[in-house]
């Protein structure tokens, strides 16, 4: 190492060293009365000015416009912030878990409230309340950053990302709200540390990513408004065109273990872009299976759970409306390496087959990117992807998910929200009857991998 690479070196290492510090001594814990009428003792008063910044850790971010509403009466649920369009509030937090608090409506009017957090992860759906209700919701989301540290909070090493990656909402310790669907109406917002939630880490790829752009979306940003608040929290860490190596070689799995406590769990989906390798010993019961076999004893080494998920199959359907197999032996793999290692398998690949094959070639199709030119700002071309989903296709296959959770009687099927009905792969809800406000950013750049 010549002697300018070393001062670099060292100038990185304190620039991360200092970063560290700010952050262990961050404030996480907040309470914030949203609209201009009085403040609530105790809280911080946001209002449609209050835009965010580094230097206070919290405010309204990408271009959110506002209208302050105050109707009086009750300091806290007397006055609200709403919009016309979706907007956003970000506040600075260390990794880890957080429950957040909502109180969501108008005492003299309706409200309508969806949210999502980070890159579109749906928290809480289309949240009605009634004419002069305010409503109190709750959900528990996972921050994180790309810092890899040990167990005395020294950085030892950091995530590779993608340049891709640089526009998420997330590895930035922001958590950052999307407030969105045709009223919404915020009165206040409520975050605390939880350190107790078990934490379900996704390792995955393009099928699985918090999407950070309509139209696209995958099965984990959908997943977590399944589970119950405060007891489960959701973190994905899946990136686009990951194959198990390479999200090993990029220190994801580095990243997921050193915060991982006894009773997580590790949902490990990969195969895309596995089954694309090429070279001396490569293959689903090779190079794969090996993967497979190294995530699993990691995991449990660090006290977790591993479950395996074999790869939803690509929309390809033979003459008789049947679906073609297009992953080779890549599910078999996974099947078999679960009965081996004696790990749970979600076997989404024979789910995906009955979902596809019930919805057949024609309706399918509202399940995956297909969109005629000029339906997008921007999006000159038509899009027409089989491999990638809508938030529609997302949605249903997280339920498929959630469904086997139930069939197996996992642990983790007590945490399943009581009022999420049964699913059935054969017989999905009609796209008809699914609703999804679409968020501000468009992209027509398809994700890496297919």
């Amino acid at each position: 190492m010549v002697g300018s690479e070393i001062i670099i070196f060292r100038a990185s290492a304190f620039v991360t060293m200092f970063a560290f510090q700010v952050l262990q001594a961050q404030q996480t814990s907040f309470k914030f009365d949203f609209g201009a009428g009085k403040t609530a003792p105790g809280y911080i008063q946001v209002t449609p000015e209050t835009k965010f910044s580094y230097q206070t850790g919290y405010g309204f971010d990408r271009g959110s416009e506002l209208e302050s509403i105050d109707r009086g009466g009750n300091t806290l649920t007397g006055d609200f912030i709403t919009s016309k369009k979706p907007f956003y509030f970000s506040v600075k937090l260390p990794d880890g878990n957080y429950d957040v608090k909502l109180l969501l409506g108008d005492t003299k009017g309706t409200s309508a409230t969806t949210v999502r957090t980070e890159c579109r992860r749906l928290m809480l759906e289309n949240i009605r309340t009634a004419n002069g209700k305010v409503v109190t919701q709750t959900f528990t989301v996972h921050v994180k950053d790309s810092l890899v540290r040990d167990a005395a909070g020294t950085v030892i090493s950091r995530v590779r990302l993608k340049p891709r990656e640089s526009e998420y909402l997330h590895w930035d310790n922001l958590l950052t709200i999307e407030f969105n669907d045709s009223l919404p109406k915020v009165c206040a917002v409520e975050i605390i540390p939880n350190k107790t939630a078990t934490t379900i880490f996704l390792a995955g790829n393009s099928t699985v990513v918090d999407q950070s752009r309509e139209p696209w979306a995958a099965w984990g940003q959908m997943i977590p408004c399944f589970f119950i608040a405060g007891k489960v929290a959701v973190a994905n860490y899946a990136e686009s065109g990951e194959a198990l190596n390479s999200f090993l070689s990029a220190r994801r799995l580095q990243k997921i273990l050193s915060i991982m406590k006894p009773g997580d769990y590790l949902f490990i989906e990969f195969g895309h872009n596995d089954q694309k390798q090429k070279g001396e010993g490569v293959g689903p019961f090779t190079s794969y299976k090996k993967n497979l076999q190294l995530y699993i004893r990691e995991v449990k080494d660090k006290g977790g759970i591993p479950v395996l998920v074999t790869s939803m199959h690509r929309r390809n359907f033979d003459s008789t409306g049947h679906i073609n197999n297009t992953l080779g032996d890549y599910p078999d793999a996974v099947r078999q390496t679960g009965k081996e290692e004696n790990v749970a398998v979600i076997d989404l690949n024979a789910m995906s087959k009955t979902l596809y094959e019930s919805w057949g070639p024609e309706k399918s199709i509202k399940a995956f990117v297909h969109y005629p030119a000029n339906t997008f700002p921007g999006q000159k071309e038509e899009l027409k992807d089989n491999t990638h989903f809508s938030p529609y296709g997302a949605y249903e296959l997280a339920a498929c998910i959630v469904s086997s959770i139930r069939k197996q009687n996992s642990p983790l099927s007590k945490f399943i929200r009581k009022d999420v009905p049964l699913y059935d792969p054969a017989k999905p809800p009609p796209f008809e009857e699914f609703y999804w406000p679409q968020s501000s950013f468009m992209g027509s750049v398809k994700p890496d991998g297919n």
